[in-house]
């Protein structure tokens, strides 16, 4: 703006100089206090655009702070929920370690009745055996057949015999059941077989015949132990 004098010696082209002195003073009077309230208005402006951001950002906080606890609310539902969980976890635990107990007990149970079985098996086989033995294959017993020892080895059928006018030994195993879930143990049987034959050969002098008895033997399995010279009797055949 133009100073006081200016704008005087410019009044004073049509007022006279008290006049034009008073006047300008008012001028620059006015126009100082202009500048201020515009000053003061744009101040005001920004004031309220602040307070305007200063709600929004209360606004956002609110809504920070609900959705902080729905969060919180969330997190204590699934700390619950993990400690119920924790708690069924346990109570199966403690479940299946009862059953592994009782299917443990099971098991000795039913591998105790199958042992049973096995020996009692053995016992019949014992009795019918020499029969057929002398009637499908011309082998004549010379004393009973038992079960025993031999260098560490159970041999489960063993006994003195003729066959042919030869003295032989019988040296046998007992299986309740050869079938396709034993077949493919069909080798291990035969390996077993023979190391009990070689065990007994260390003791008898007589040529040793091979036999397996079982409940029941799958058509493969037996000519399989034919072709090794093996004789298969089953209980149907008594």
């Amino acid at each position: 703006m133009q100073t006081a004098i200016a704008i005087r010696y410019k009044l004073q082209e049509v007022f006279a100089e008290p006049q034009a002195t008073v006047l300008s003073n008012v001028i620059v009077e006015a126009y100082d206090d202009l500048i201020k309230v515009s000053d003061f208005n744009e101040l005001k402006g920004i004031v309220k655009e602040l307070a305007e951001a200063q709600k929004r950002t209360d606004i956002k906080i609110g809504e920070l702070a609900e959705a902080q606890k729905r969060t919180d609310i969330k997190i204590g539902e699934l700390a619950e929920a993990q400690k119920r969980t924790e708690i069924e976890i346990e109570k199966l635990t403690k479940e299946v370690g009862g059953l592994s107990k009782g299917l443990k007990e099971t098991r000795g149970e039913l591998g105790g009745l199958s042992k049973s079985m096995s020996y009692a098996f053995e016992n019949d086989t014992y009795r019918m055996l020499p029969e057929i033995l002398k009637q499908l294959y011309g082998i004549q017993m010379r004393e009973r057949l038992i079960r025993t020892e031999i260098s560490g080895k159970e041999i489960n059928i063993l006994g003195k015999a003729k066959r042919d006018g030869k003295d032989v030994v019988i040296v046998g195993e007992a299986k309740l059941r050869i079938d396709e879930r034993r077949e493919s143990k069909g080798k291990d049987i035969f390996e077993e077989l023979d190391e009990k034959v070689a065990a007994v050969q260390e003791e008898y002098r007589e040529e040793p015949v091979k036999i397996l008895v079982t409940h029941y033997a799958t058509k493969r399995f037996v000519n399989k132990a034919k072709e090794k010279g093996i004789i298969v009797v089953q209980s149907f055949e008594w």
